[in-house]
């Protein structure tokens, strides 16, 4: 009977041996897998900061050995990891988003200028296929018009210069280093072109940029940009708005696959170009491209912005007009240089505020389409620069 019970015993306690060793065991475990999750959410942290510290408007001595670290940083991460980062402005898809392959563009920050110079300025974006199609196509057709200068670029943004040269190695300058690079190479005659829309804050920095290095050459001209002057009401129209009017209206009726504006607006349907949107007084700008559109018939051409400003280019305001002008289907496009961030995002992607869902969320039409591409990328805008340049040569 001891036997037995003894041998119950010792059953037992070997019972309860395991199971202690099982639980602790799994304790291990749990707080092992606990560790690992930290680790990885502070290496996505680490990688999120140097994104954060890169993704700033002024350019510093710091800032190429700060665009090499992120970037390495992120490629150290796990696939796990890349997907937690998380900052202030940093995400997944600044490195990891596919634009398109950087080596099809020319950053034009070569030496050798020569006396004359045409600086072409850009806003920017980090959107290869687009940086390629719109701002290159841009500079490549005024290269083509202007064989014996040289063509050269600028970005305003330093953000967006700093995305490129982190994730792709592609350095662009600024404005100051294009205008030290043309002083430094000895250029006598400089030739200013902007790729912006309007006489926005945008061109005023331009022009604010340029007057400082102005006394370094011997001639500085400063051309149009798109639309032309602003002038002072929303009446005010002038012949660079008709010929960009005429140009996108084409171009998207084009790719709706319709022969006129005549058959897609006996179809039902509505095409509406997003530009920015401005606080400046340009914003009339939009206004004046929508008394553009009336005047030239085009009844079903409707005119908004991202910021909504002016207020009837507010998303909610063209969605009402579009609908109570009857027609149910809705072609969105970009109005603007570069179908780069916003054209992707604000107007295309899938977030609840982007305008092609909130076209679709209203119920207001039966189908809502969205058409990525830039301005720049249209053979008849590119000849609107060029006419730009040339008229101040």
């Amino acid at each position: 009977m001891k036997r037995k019970l003894l041998a119950g015993f010792l059953a037992v306690t070997m019972g309860c041996a395991v199971v202690t060793s099982g639980c602790g065991s799994s304790e291990k475990t749990a707080q092992s897998g606990a560790n690992e999750e930290v680790d990885d959410q502070a290496a996505a942290d680490e990688v999120a900061a140097l994104i954060d510290a890169i993704y700033v408007q002024q350019r510093t001595d710091e800032t190429d050995a700060r665009c090499i670290k992120a970037k390495a940083a992120w490629d150290a991460l796990t696939e796990e990891q890349k997907a937690l980062v998380e900052g202030e402005f940093a995400d997944p898809d600044y490195f990891g988003r596919d634009t398109g392959d950087a080596s099809f563009d020319d950053p034009r920050n070569q030496d050798d200028i020569g006396e004359n110079e045409i600086l072409v300025v850009s806003f920017g974006t980090s959107f290869n296929d687009s940086r390629v199609a719109d701002i290159k196509g841009i500079e490549d057709a005024i290269q083509e018009a202007n064989p014996d200068w040289s063509v050269r670029r600028a970005f305003t943004a330093q953000i967006i210069i700093n995305h490129i040269q982190a994730r792709d190695g592609e350095c662009i300058d600024n404005m100051d280093q294009a205008l030290e690079r043309a002083v430094n190479n000895g250029v006598k005659n400089l030739v200013i072109q902007p790729t912006h829309l309007m006489h926005g804050a945008e061109y005023d920095e331009l022009v604010e940029a340029v007057e400082a290095y102005r006394d370094n050459f011997e001639t500085v001209k400063i051309a149009e940009p798109l639309l032309g002057e602003v002038g002072s009401d929303a009446s005010v129209i002038n012949d660079d708005k008709k010929a960009v009017a005429e140009a996108v209206t084409a171009a998207a009726v084009r790719d709706a696959g319709y022969e006129s504006i005549e058959a897609a607006k006996a179809d039902g349907v509505a095409f509406v170009f997003m530009g920015h949107g401005t606080s400046h007084t340009a914003k009339v700008s939009y206004s004046q491209m929508q008394t553009q559109m009336a005047d030239l018939g085009y009844d079903n051409v409707f005119i908004g912005t991202v910021e909504g400003e002016p207020e009837e280019t507010a998303c909610e305001a063209v969605i009402e007009k579009a609908a109570e002008a009857g027609y149910t289907k809705v072609i969105l496009r970009p109005l603007m240089v570069v179908a780069g961030d916003h054209a992707n995002n604000d107007m295309a992607g899938e977030e609840e505020d982007s305008w092609i869902s909130m076209f679709k969320a209203s119920g207001k039409f039966e189908s809502v389409e969205a058409q990525i591409f830039g301005l720049g990328s249209e053979k008849a805008v590119q000849k609107i620069y060029v006419a730009h340049t040339a008229d101040v040569m």
